[in-house]
């Protein structure tokens, strides 16, 4: 009171009865906190404990720790997407070398088969190369459509299903461990709206899958194509091993693959094509005793013929 000290309590042992130290003590008291001034009685003046300035170092530590690990997991986060990215792009160029490939392939046998055979003419050879260069075609529209708004036109899945087995049928191994292809479809319906140049996409790419899983084994391949109240519906069934337990969860994701070597690609394009692009639906079911796989297209149903 009256600028005297009346009472005196946690000062530093180092400053004792030093007066003018102690007064500079108190001053610095009221920098850090505003002395409580009551009219009558007297001025407290106070400062920060030790232990809350601990508790405050330890609340900063806290918050640096907590920053670190946001940094962290944000920097996780974009190098998994990069890496997915990356995963991606390499799939689709694997996948584009796969779809070139085979016509490529098939026109490079015939050119050697003309030159050995000079003069060589025929109706046979005509349609061969033309349905090579048709293939080639169409993979250039398949790859022109990535990235654009699907096209909305009717599509016969019968008569998409019909081409698409055509194209497989002669291709298949038919000496060592031999193929099945079979179609079970009745005229070009049931019919839904969609692209017709990815639809044929997907379903070369389930078909496809069917035939890996065959290969070194042989067996045979059932597509089948119905309507059952307002879906639309193509399905692959194949007699092949089936699809592991532990895999069937990320079975559409790319790049998983069960085959050695296996790209992982052409069933979750056949989902993206189906689902995203189609607002339809590629489900997967296990045959009744685990071997064989049954993968369904499903879409919205305009007419059943």
């Amino acid at each position: 009171t009256a600028g005297h000290i009346t009472a005196l309590d946690n000062a530093p042992p180092q400053i004792g009865a030093d007066t003018a130290r102690l007064r500079a003590w108190i001053a610095q008291l009221d920098v850090e906190n505003a002395p409580l001034v009551q009219p009558g009685v007297g001025t407290i003046h106070y400062g920060t404990g030790t232990a809350a300035r601990r508790f405050a170092s330890i609340a900063a530590l806290e918050g640096a720790v907590l920053l670190c690990l946001a940094l962290l997991a944000g920097w996780a986060y974009r190098s998994q997407v990069a890496a997915a990215r990356d995963r991606l792009w390499v799939a689709m160029a694997r996948e584009s070398a796969h779809q070139l490939g085979t016509p490529l392939m098939s026109l490079t046998g015939w050119i050697a088969y003309l030159r050995e055979n000079p003069g060589t003419t025929g109706p046979e050879l005509a349609e061969h190369l033309q349905a090579d260069a048709e293939r080639l075609e169409r993979v250039a529209k398949r790859f022109e459509r990535i990235g654009r708004p699907a096209r909305r036109e009717p599509v016969g899945l019968g008569a998409l299903a019909e081409r698409v087995v055509s194209y497989f049928r002669p291709r298949l191994p038919t000496l060592a461990s031999p193929v099945t292809l079979a179609l079970r479809a009745t005229g070009p319906g049931p019919t839904a709206l969609g692209d017709p140049v990815l639809l044929e996409w997907a379903l070369e790419a389930v078909i496809k899958n069917a035939i890996d899983a065959l290969s070194g084994r042989g067996g045979r391949i059932d597509v089948a194509v119905d309507a059952a109240a307002r879906t639309a519906r193509l399905s692959v069934r194949d007699d092949g091993p089936g699809v592991p337990p532990e895999v069937r969860a990320q079975l559409f994701e790319p790049g998983v693959s069960t085959k050695p070597g296996g790209w992982g690609i052409g069933l979750a394009l056949a989902r993206r094509i189906v689902e995203q692009q189609h607002g339809g639906r590629l489900a997967y079911r296990p045959g009744p005793t685990g071997e064989g796989a049954e993968f369904v297209l499903e879409f919205p149903l305009v007419s059943a013929t």
